[in-house]
């Protein structure tokens, strides 16, 4: 899916970037850069967290990370003084600040406990237990090595709690890895390997709110997806 921000679109499956229609060069870690920094919006990503998704469990200087800001603030023509997409807080990390489409989004939904919206469609869930993975039990249809058959569970009780069950390649919240179980609130993002997941909850919902999450699901999980560090679930 192709995200368009100012004169400039990003489009994580083809890998590539275009501004003013004509395709601009990144390195690879660039392009994840890029990624992670979209996928994460509004949030400060750390420099830690940032060279831990680059470069996992290998040793590299902030250097490395400079630069490769520098490279997309040049095919972007992004100003660091005046920052349009990519700002820098400093002590902190980076953040991308530049303005995502939002997207017509219908104001409600049939009843259900909670929704889980994804990029092909939506799944109601009931009170119990909902599996996601590539078994064939999965409540979401997932087709991907680099997920685990048995990935993770979400509980649906008087809250809607979301487990790891172990997975080698883990699962994130808002851009966060889950250690532990995670209650999950209206709005909130999941990402399972390569698939984006919005979490929908209808006793919270208004037409403000579902617009809003629906902007925020046209968002691909590309600090996953576009990774070539993932293992593959056997």
């Amino acid at each position: 899916m192709e995200i368009r921000f100012a004169d400039c679109a990003f489009d994580a499956e083809r890998r590539q970037v275009f501004r003013q229609g004509q395709e601009v060069h990144l390195s690879r870690k660039a392009f994840d850069l890029l990624g992670i920094l979209i996928a994460s919006q509004p949030r400060v990503v750390s420099k830690s967290e940032l060279l831990e998704r680059l470069w996992p469990q290998t040793f590299v200087v902030e250097g490395n990370l400079a630069n490769l800001v520098a490279e997309v603030r040049q095919a972007l023509h992004d100003d660091p003084a005046s920052p349009r997409f990519v700002r820098t807080a400093h002590g902190l990390g980076y953040a991308f600040c530049g303005a995502l489409p939002s997207e017509e989004y219908p104001p409600t939904l049939p009843p259900a406990d909670c929704w889980l919206l994804f990029r092909e469609g939506r799944v109601p869930l009931g009170r119990g237990e909902h599996l996601l993975g590539r078994s064939s039990k999965s409540v979401v249809p997932i087709d991907d090595r680099t997920i685990s058959r048995h990935h993770a569970r979400i509980v649906v009780g008087d809250e809607v709690t979301l487990v790891d069950l172990g997975s080698r390649n883990g699962t994130y919240v808002n851009a966060e890895r889950v250690a532990e179980p995670r209650p999950l609130k209206h709005g909130d993002r999941l990402t399972v390997g390569s698939l984006l997941i919005t979490v929908l909850m209808p006793d919270s919902m208004s037409a403000t709110t579902a617009h809003e999450t629906q902007a925020e699901a046209t968002v691909p999980p590309l600090y996953v997806e576009s990774s070539p560090d993932l293992k593959r679930d056997h």
